[in-house]
């Protein structure tokens, strides 16, 4: 595969993404969203970004705190992921940007994008459905799943929807799942929700291992997880 950086902004802010194109790439290609967990833009999502390459896809590995600003601490990294949290809008623009700059991008369809996202991030690929015309899928790992006000999103959802969670997982208990549901079903959406029994928050991040902050890795929901990423892509993209 081929894989280089790509900077953009956001007002004065300067971003940079991570791009991993297909070693076959005859004609513009699908073009799947990686976004980062609270930590940033770290090598996790860059190795997802290669690995949608590998796939056939074009993998950018978005970036919304900033070139090279990545959390060293769970403290630090809930720092940067706050703002967004707290304005839904800000966090709208920021994805609209990266939108904007893979859509510039050579060899890429801009009518077939798709984004994937991890933690935060998986809040993240949630709300590029609820604002987005343009996003085909949307998939969230163990993301966090609570809603923006109506106020701050589109009044229906176009894009596919898969959301795939830990049953233990304590950042988002069981009771939102049934919020998560009724809020898809309320949009007419196409969405699913997968469950894994015995699986906690971040169960994709090998190396996850802190039981006291409810993140621990899970081989078994990993590879399930990764299985109906295969399967949801394909779908999305017809290919």
């Amino acid at each position: 595969m081929n894989t280089t950086t790509c900077t953009y902004h956001h007002g004065s802010t300067l971003l940079e993404a991570y791009i991993a194109y297909p070693e076959e790439s005859h004609g513009p290609k699908p073009l799947v969203f990686v976004c980062h967990a609270f930590q940033g833009r770290d090598g996790f999502a860059c190795a997802k970004a290669e690995e949608l390459a590998t796939l056939g896809y074009v993998g950018f590995a978005l970036d919304l705190y900033g070139k090279g600003v990545l959390g060293r601490t769970n403290s630090e990294s809930n720092a940067l992921m706050t703002p967004f949290m707290k304005d839904r809008m800000f966090l709208r623009e920021r994805l609209a940007a990266a939108i904007t700059a893979a859509c510039a991008l050579p060899g890429v369809d801009p009518q077939q994008l798709a984004v994937i996202g991890f933690c935060f991030g998986g809040l993240c690929a949630l709300d590029m459905a609820r604002n987005f015309v343009e996003i085909k899928g949307a998939l969230s790992f163990h993301g966090l799943l609570m809603p923006p006000a109506t106020s701050e999103r589109l009044p229906a959802i176009n894009a596919k929807v898969l959301a795939l969670h830990g049953y233990k997982d304590p950042l988002v208990p069981p009771e939102q799942l049934a919020l998560f549901a009724d809020e898809m079903d309320s949009y007419q959406a196409d969405w699913q929700l997968h469950v894994y029994g015995q699986a906690l928050h971040a169960f994709t991040r090998p190396g996850a291992n802190d039981p006291g902050f409810g993140t621990v890795y899970n081989q078994r929901a990993d590879q399930r997880s990764r299985g109906s990423m295969l399967d949801f892509l394909q779908e999305c993209f017809g290919i």
